[in-house]
């Protein structure tokens, strides 16, 4: 119903709030005080410098690359350019479509990068997120938010309004995440919740886009993300997101004191209390080197989108995503599960099953599945994109390939034991219906990727 209102309001747009507005401070201290604003002279210079040098290197080396995602059966391609950089083996996936990260360089790793230049990028984006983790664990700890769900009083920071200081002193963005600590039971869901495992780069230069979504409910102009909650996240985890715009002369901010709401030269990002009709919205411009933390439930009881200025733009949005089915050990680990099921004579090498029971048939199909649909098409429908950064992927991705040619055999196995006679028939029956059901989603799901 909530939806139809908004509808229905056309022209009648629902009120939202820029920090020029006198009620900005008040509104966001009541409705949005789990978002946390950081102006750029708070991140030290020489990190800056690191990470803006990094983005102009990836797009240099074109290493952006406009998403096709799937939206209610639909496929459409994201007007924003991405590349996704983490933890080596860790995959992040939103709107049905899996990315697979380009490894950033950790202790002890061994990854063979296309240019030094692009090592260097990679190794800016891990300082800087050593930097958010530790300003979001200070953050958090501050707000107490550990503890209590409410957060009762936060202070903000503005350009427009200088409502506050820092709530923080800075920490040093090449400090280990791990030696971050709090005292008392919370440490650890605390550092859970902060330890960021990959970062989704965005890129966009709106002024090559033919054409850009209309904000739809409080009529903030052009949009480069809709309104949307991050996917694919720990639960209260929270998402820190680093903004650098491409300034120049030539664009601005408009000295014009009759305009009303955001300036459209400048990025802004929006926020609103999901499904909220009555409460206004808030437009916060985004400049050179700002950040901004969205702390514990946030990302659920709101959302956010970006609101497209005129400089091209990067950002480097940090997440805990939730890796439990996503990392190359799990999937590793469902294969040879799987493979147990799979034995060979020791005499004529004969390849067999060990056993024919529904449940066993079942898991080891359903793992098939899982590697080819979540992992092999998923990284093969995205072509060599990863080759432009580094080749890391092609051997696990070859031994996936290894898994799911053994798992081609081991279905192969089962037609073949459930067509012969001595079967018990009850037992046969209730195989046969296991394996069909995930025959035929296998067949739907080969006919969609087809299509795509």
């Amino acid at each position: 119903q909530k939806k139809k209102l908004l509808e229905e309001l056309g022209e009648n747009r629902l009120p939202y709030m820029t920090p020029a507005d006198d009620n900005f401070h008040q509104l966001w201290k009541t409705k949005y005080s789990k978002l946390i604003f950081r102006k750029s002279e708070t991140v030290p210079e020489e990190l800056h410098q690191m990470v803006q040098k990094g983005f102009l290197t990836l797009r240099e080396h074109d290493c952006f690359f406009q998403d096709l995602v799937r939206i209610k059966g639909k496929d459409f391609l994201t007007p924003v350019s991405r590349i996704l950089i983490g933890n080596p083996g860790c995959t992040y996936k939103y709107l049905n479509t899996r990315l697979f990260t380009v490894p950033w360089p950790t202790e002890g790793s061994d990854i063979k990068y296309c240019s030094p230049q692009i090592h260097d990028a990679c190794k800016a984006l891990i300082r800087l997120n050593d930097y958010l983790h530790i300003e979001a664990v200070k953050t958090l700890q501050g707000q107490n938010l550990c503890e209590t769900k409410e957060v009762k009083d936060t202070t903000v920071i503005d350009r427009e309004q200088s409502f506050a200081t820092s709530l923080t002193e800075q920490g040093s963005g090449s400090k280990d995440q791990s030696a971050v600590c709090v005292p008392g039971d919370d440490s650890i869901s605390l550092k859970n919740r902060t330890s960021y495992n990959l970062t989704l780069l965005n890129y966009m230069d709106p002024l090559q886009m033919l054409y850009l979504k209309q904000e739809p409910y409080f009529g903030m102009g052009n949009m480069a993300v809709s309104w949307h909650h991050d996917e694919n996240l720990v639960e209260r985890s929270t998402v820190a997101v680093y903004s650098y715009s491409c300034e120049d002369s030539a664009v601005g901010e408009s000295n014009e004191q009759e305009l009303k709401g955001r300036d459209p030269a400048v990025w802004h990002v929006g926020l609103k209390v999901a499904w909220d009709i009555e409460t206004p919205g808030l437009a916060i411009p985004l400049r050179q080197g700002d950040f901004y933390l969205m702390l514990d439930d946030l990302n659920m009881t709101h959302q956010h989108c970006v609101l497209a200025g005129l400089s091209p733009r990067f950002s480097s949005t940090h997440r805990v995503a939730d890796c439990s089915r996503g990392t190359l050990e799990y999937i590793f680990g469902q294969c040879e599960l799987a493979l147990q099921n799979l034995q060979t004579d020791s005499d004529s090498m004969a390849l067999s099953l060990k056993s024919l029971e529904a449940a066993v048939v079942k898991q080891v199909e359903e793992i098939h599945n899982e590697v080819e649909f979540e992992w092999l098409r998923q990284f093969w429908f995205q072509g060599k994109r990863y080759l432009k950064c580094t080749d890391w992927w092609l051997k696990p991705m070859a031994k996936l390939e290894e898994f799911w040619r053994k798992m081609e055999i081991m279905t192969s196995l089962v037609l073949a034991e459930v067509r012969k006679e001595q079967q018990i028939e009850e037992q046969r029956n209730e195989t046969i219906n296991c394996f069909l059901l995930v025959l035929k989603e296998r067949q739907r799901l080969r006919k969609e990727w087809t299509v795509r």
